[in-house]
């Protein structure tokens, strides 16, 4: 099962645009809410974006599921939108999008770089038709909840908004692909890959066990805030941040002396696409956390692990609380939340089961747009991994092809917040 991968520098600038205003009108469409509501466990407009999936899928002959709430209904839903999905496809492109289970270009294939540098497996939806393209999103709607479907979808809605808008010439930008790493099934283990430019999911679904894991997924946002043709404010990134300064600013001051890095916005130690030493023991520990305070980090990690159903997260937040007091985070840039300020946030969580980074990229890539933020707060990276089960231990992680992983470098030193930003 073998795919023939075709390198994204292969790409041109219209298929590039024509994917991109594809992905346009299909989060319109569906009607998804892109902004950021942290704390809240649904959307107000969750309800009105299944109809319109399924208004749409019914237009193109193909049906949806519902948002699941176990693992087992999770895998059944995916893997049956999967095979759905290949039942639209020629012999041929099944071939390109299937892959054996344990083949190591999935370790491989996936960045944070655009397609012009990075190789990705599978299928182009630039390619596809417009059936075959909804049928490929299905499989990410019965995979996500809805939630997890408005980020992954806000993200590649920023990457056609910077096409359109922005002084970048990247001829990849809207481009994302998708691949299936075994045989879909709801008995035994496959993954579903699908990403492009700042998206990468790794969601390997094992029925034989009733497992899913995230790890390792890359998102990533550019810009993190700007207004659609409808006059509304997008922030896929939203939730992100106020979960992670609701954390921040539960901590006493003497907390976020041992957790502040500097002042200086760090870079990725462990970038999307490549490996990682998964590095500890810096910053605040989490034996030393309240238990309200350990709560208000689990929260932050699950804008990464809960992108499925709600058993899953509960599944993965478990194992993960379970080692919170060997686990230490480490943070350095602003501390206040305010988008107008400073260069962004770096912040690292490094434990037993979970590491995650997120930080604020000091530059826009030549993605420039008046009066938008492209870069540091307006530009983030975000890598969240199992250090004992990246890819359900099916692979081992290699660099990715192309120019690498991404950003290197290590946290600055370490030092104490700024006196104003201390009493919150």
């Amino acid at each position: 099962m073998n795919v023939n991968t075709r390198p994204g520098g292969a790409t041109a600038a219209p298929r590039a645009r024509r994917t991109a205003r594809w992905i346009a009108a299909t989060t319109l469409t569906l009607g998804l809410t892109l902004t950021g509501c942290a704390a809240e466990t649904t959307s107000s407009s969750s309800g009105a974006s299944s109809s319109a999936v399924s208004s749409a899928a019914a237009a193109a002959g193909t049906t949806s599921t519902t948002d699941a709430t176990t693992t087992a209904a999770t895998i059944t839903d995916t893997a049956a939108a999967a095979e759905a999905f290949l039942a639209t496809l020629s012999d041929e492109q099944r071939e390109q999008v299937l892959y054996d289970y344990d083949d190591e270009t999935k370790t491989t294939s996936w960045s944070n770089f655009p397609v012009t540098f990075v190789e990705r497996a599978g299928l182009d939806l630039a390619d596809l038709t417009e059936e075959q393209q909804v049928a490929a999103m299905e499989v990410l709607e019965a995979l996500l909840s809805d939630e997890g479907y408005a980020t992954v979808t806000g993200i590649m809605a920023g990457d056609q908004y910077l096409l359109d808008n922005s002084s970048s010439t990247e001829e990849s930008l809207g481009q994302y692909y998708i691949a299936f790493f075994g045989d879909p099934s709801d008995t035994t283990a496959f993954e579903v890959q699908f990403g492009g430019h700042h998206l990468g999911i790794n969601a390997t679904l094992d029925g034989s066990t009733d497992a899913i894991t995230f790890a390792p997924t890359h998102l990533g946002v550019q810009p993190a805030v700007w207004t659609n043709e409808d006059g509304e404010e997008v922030q896929p990134f939203g939730t992100i941040y106020e979960t992670a300064f609701a954390f921040y600013d539960s901590l006493t001051d003497e907390q976020k002396a041992a957790l502040y890095q500097g002042e200086s916005v760090a870079a990725m130690v462990c970038a999307p696409g490549s490996t990682c030493s998964y590095p500890t023991g810096t910053g605040l520990s989490g034996a030393d956390l309240t238990d309200e305070q350990k709560q208000l980090l689990l929260d932050v990690i699950a804008n990464w692990v809960g992108l499925a159903d709600e058993e899953t997260t509960a599944t993965a937040l478990a194992e993960i609380e379970a080692t919170l007091d060997e686990t230490y985070v480490n943070w350095s840039g602003a501390t206040v939340y305010d988008m107008t300020q400073g260069d962004g946030i770096y912040f690292q969580i490094s434990g037993p089961k979970a590491y995650v980074e997120f930080a604020a990229q000091q530059g826009s890539a030549g993605a420039d747009v008046d009066g938008v933020t492209t870069s540091g707060w307006g530009h983030v990276h975000t890598i969240y991994r199992d250090p004992t089960n990246d890819y359900a231990g099916s692979a081992t992680q290699q660099e990715s092809t192309g120019m690498g992983g991404g950003m290197g470098g290590t946290p600055p030193g370490g030092g104490t917040p700024p006196a104003d930003a201390q009493d919150g």
